[in-house]
């Protein structure tokens, strides 16, 4: 029998504030987790201590060898339900709010070189409605930056065909546009023409549409994508944040200002972008040694 609050609370996170379903079951997990903890040492979980929260950080970290990250993504869900019930007025504080996680260690996000993307873009079948669709996947979370639960919600009324814009619901049920080019242009317009009339057998608005006709799942997306590398040459994981993280690092490679970059990728604060200014030392290096006078020697 699931926890009446913790219901509420799911079904505020889906109606309210949009979140996506693979972010509700995370949360949902992290949350019944420690209420698992609370049953096993007697706690109640409305009436929890400081101290009650030192001793689970341990637990997870000494018990459960739960790494830095793993514990502060718990700590953040945990923070969000607790917050929840206070507003409500069901509990008077917020015991989460006092506790710091452990310190994350400095991660660079994981990205393709364009070389590793033109060989994925040449895998699908583009003669089959499957590969028109995975190929324009490929190139649609390229080419705008969008995270995969905002991809597969497009429906084919959000795009701006005559003047390759699509209107992106994100984070929050905020809207904003996203800009594709040519080479986009040039598989959406075969998908929609081709491929996705015969996929689409029942009659569905969105543009991303699986096997049986319905709409391409965030799951389905995944799986689609660690289809496709396995016939490549390429031995790296990926994932549709992988993509985007190349989308980005690309483009302050190539000279965009990191406030457009923030912009395109529709993060509401810089300092999300500005982790992506640690993998641009290629760039770096090429505008020294182009720049600076005394860089190279003359021959």
């Amino acid at each position: 029998m699931k926890n009446n609050y913790l219901n509420d609370y799911m079904e505020y996170l889906e109606y309210q504030k949009s979140y996506s379903k693979y972010t509700i079951k995370s949360y949902e997990e992290d949350i019944e987790e420690f209420f698992s903890f609370c049953t096993k040492e007697s706690l109640n979980y409305l009436d929890i201590e400081y101290s009650d929260i030192r001793i689970y950080l341990m637990y997870l970290k000494e018990e459960k060898k739960d790494n830095n990250t793993s514990i502060n993504r718990k700590l953040s869900s945990l923070r969000g339900f607790y917050k929840y019930l206070v507003n409500k007025g069901i509990i008077k504080n917020n015991m989460f709010l006092l506790v710091n996680g452990p310190k994350k260690a400095k991660k660079l996000p994981r990205y393709f070189e364009y070389n590793e993307l033109e060989e994925l873009f040449k895998v699908p079948d583009i003669y089959t409605p499957k590969g028109q669709r995975d190929l324009l996947i490929l190139e649609m979370l390229y080419a705008t930056g969008i995270r995969v639960g905002e991809l597969v919600n497009i429906k084919l009324n959000d795009i701006d065909k005559s003047n390759r814009k699509i209107i992106i619901l994100g984070k929050g049920n905020k809207e904003r546009n996203v800009i594709y080019g040519e080479y986009c242009e040039d598989i959406l317009n075969k998908y929609i023409s081709d491929g996705r009339i015969l996929l689409n057998k029942n009659n569905s608005n969105y543009l991303f549409i699986n096997h049986l006709g319905e709409k391409l799942t965030e799951r389905g997306v995944r799986y689609i994508l660690s289809e496709l590398i396995k016939k490549t040459s390429l031995s790296k994981n990926i994932s549709p944040h992988m993509i985007r993280h190349s989308f980005a690092t690309h483009l302050l490679n190539e000279g965009c200002d990191l406030l457009s970059v923030q912009k395109l990728l529709g993060h509401e604060s810089i300092s999300a972008t500005q982790i992506y200014t640690h993998v641009t030392t290629d760039r770096l290096k090429d505008v020294y040694y182009n720049s600076f006078p005394r860089a190279k020697k003359e021959k």
